[in-house]
């Protein structure tokens, strides 16, 4: 039995849909996708700070089975664009105080984007910023890469954060302007 609420194979889910009737389950999604993402840094750091392993070693817990991939600035970048296009694609259905936030998210997200770009350029081409032994962010000619990379994730997210309560929790104005389902019910007061 196919369920018709949910998209067939044949239809194609536009912006306007994914803002308004699939606005919730879409940010679900992704709030899966960033945990899952702070897990694996939680994983790292937790490997090299309380398990003393050698940062080049300490992958998270993607990294026990496939080390080559964490090593990989294409998985790296990849993770930073799609966190930008799920930024970018859920923009619409946040009003009012949410949407300030989550525009503040989608510019921190879009600086970090642009740190990763510049490492896979420099992996891609072997020409390292300031003559770096390795492809080297910006900041991290300041922070290195894996406290940089907790900072980033943790400047991305408490916007984010921030963002999806205001909007699960909106002012009756804002409720008023929402076209999506992601509020939570109105309490009348007693």
């Amino acid at each position: 039995m196919v369920d018709a609420s949910l998209p067939s194979s044949r239809t194609r889910l536009t912006g306007a849909e994914l803002n308004t009737r699939w606005h919730k389950p879409a940010l679900y999604t992704f709030t899966a996708v960033v945990v899952a993402h702070w897990a694996e840094h939680l994983a790292q750091a937790f490997q090299i700070y309380v398990l003393g392993w050698p940062t080049p070693r300490a992958g998270g817990v993607l990294g026990l089975w496939f080390p080559w991939l964490v090593k990989s600035e294409v998985m790296h970048y990849g993770f930073a664009l799609v966190m930008l296009v799920f930024l970018f694609a859920l923009r619409k259905g946040f009003t009012g105080r949410s949407r300030k936030w989550w525009d503040l998210t989608l510019g921190l997200q879009f600086w970090h984007h642009f740190e990763h770009l510049l490492l896979i350029v420099q992996a891609s081409t072997g020409a390292y910023l300031l003559g770096k032994p390795v492809p080297t962010s910006v900041i991290q000619l300041i922070v290195p890469r894996v406290e940089l990379h907790l900072f980033y994730n943790f400047v991305v997210t408490v916007p984010m954060v921030v963002a999806v309560v205001k909007h699960m929790r909106p002012t009756p104005e804002e409720r008023a302007g929402m076209s999506c389902s992601c509020a939570v019910p109105a309490t009348s007061a007693a």
